[in-house]
C-alpha cells in the first residue's frame, strides 16, 4: 500500500514540476515577447535609473540646522520651506473632501448594484448582464479620461473630479462585491430558503452578514486610492492639491514639490490608520 501511494505520489509531483516549467517557460516567452514588442532597453534603463535620483534630490529642501527654526524668510529653516502651507492645507483638505464624498457614494451604488449582478442572488439573467456590462465600461475608462470630459463640461474645479472618481470607483467596487457575494457560503442562504425568506430577506441575513467585512476593507482601501487618484485628477484642473502640484512642478519650484508630496504622504498614513482602526471596531466592536 505505502509502495503504491509512494508512486502515485511521484506521479503527482512529476505532473506538477512538468505544468509548473511549461507555464514558467511560457510565462518568460510572453514577457520577451512584450519587451520586444514595447522596444524595451534593459541598458537604457540602467544608465538612465540615476537621473531618476537626481530629480528625487533637487526635491529635497536645503535646512540649515542654525536658522532652522527662524522665520519664513530666512532661507533654511522649516518656515521657509513651508510658506505655501496656508494655501495647501486647504487644497490637502478639499483632495480628502473629493476622496472621501465620492467614496461614500460609489459604495452605496456599488453595494446595490453587486447584489443584483452576483449570480447567486436569483436576479433576471438579463438584469446581471446589463449590470456588469455597465460597470465594466464604467471601470474602463480611466479616471484621468473621466475628469477630462467632466473638465470640459462642468468647468475647472471639485465637482469634475467628484464625478469622475464617482463613476470609476462604481466600476471598480462593484465588480469587487458581487464576486464577493458569489464566493459566500450558499448554507445560510439555503436554510432561509427553507424556512420561507424572500429574496431580499436571504440577502439581507444570509449574504450581507458574510460579505459586510469585505466589503469594508475594499471601500477603504478604494478610499485611500481615490485620494491618491484626487491629487492626480487636479492636474487636469479637478480641483485638489493636484494643481498645486502641477504648478510647483511646472515652476520648478522643487522644494514646494517635496512638501506637497510629504503632506499626501502623511495623510495616506493617517487615513490607513484610521481606516484599520474603524474597520475593526465596525466588525469587531472594540478598536
Amino acid at each position: 500500500m505505502n509502495t503504491e501511494f509512494h508512486h502515485y505520489y511521484q506521479q503527482i509531483r512529476s505532473k506538477q514540476k512538468r505544468e509548473a516549467l511549461i507555464w514558467s517557460g511560457l510565462m518568460l516567452v510572453l514577457y520577451l515577447w512584450a519587451g520586444n514588442i514595447s522596444e524595451l532597453n534593459l541598458r537604457t534603463i540602467v544608465v538612465n535609473a540615476p537621473r531618476f535620483f537626481d530629480y528625487i534630490g533637487q526635491t529635497v529642501p536645503v535646512l540649515h540646522l542654525s536658522v532652522l527654526f527662524a522665520d519664513g524668510h530666512t532661507p533654511g529653516s522649516l518656515a521657509y520651506w513651508g510658506y505655501r502651507l496656508p494655501i495647501q492645507l486647504p487644497l490637502i483638505w478639499e483632495t480628502l473632501q473629493l476622496a472621501l464624498s465620492s467614496t461614500l457614494l460609489s459604495t452605496a451604488l456599488s453595494v446595490l448594484l453587486a447584489f443584483i449582478a452576483a449570480g447567486n442572488t436569483d436576479s433576471p439573467k438579463w438584469l446581471k448582464f446589463s449590470v456588469r456590462t455597465f460597470v465594466a465600461f464604467l471601470r474602463t475608462m480611466p479616471e484621468l479620461a473621466w475628469a477630462v470630459m467632466c473638465v470640459m463640461a462642468f468647468g475647472i474645479g471639485a465637482i469634475p473630479g467628484f464625478i469622475a472618481l464617482t463613476l470609476h470607483t462604481v466600476g471598480s467596487l462593484s465588480k469587487l462585491f458581487y464576486e464577493s457575494i458569489e464566493t459566500a457560503s450558499d448554507k445560510p442562504v439555503r436554510g432561509l430558503k427553507a424556512c420561507g425568506a424572500g429574496r431580499l430577506q436571504r440577502m439581507r441575513f444570509a449574504l450581507w452578514p458574510q460579505v459586510k467585512p469585505i466589503f469594508l476593507s475594499y471601500s477603504f482601501m478604494r478610499l485611500e486610492i481615490n485620494f491618491r487618484q484626487s491629487t492626480i485628477l487636479g492636474l487636469v484642473g479637478a480641483g485638489g492639491i493636484g494643481q498645486e502640484l502641477m504648478t510647483s512642478i511646472k515652476l520648478d519650484r522643487y522644494d514646494q514639490v517635496s512638501m506637497t508630496l510629504l503632506l499626501i504622504i502623511l495623510v495616506v498614513s493617517l487615513m490607513d490608520f484610521a481606516s484599520g482602526k474603524l474597520r475593526k471596531y465596525i466588525v469587531e466592536g472594540t478598536f
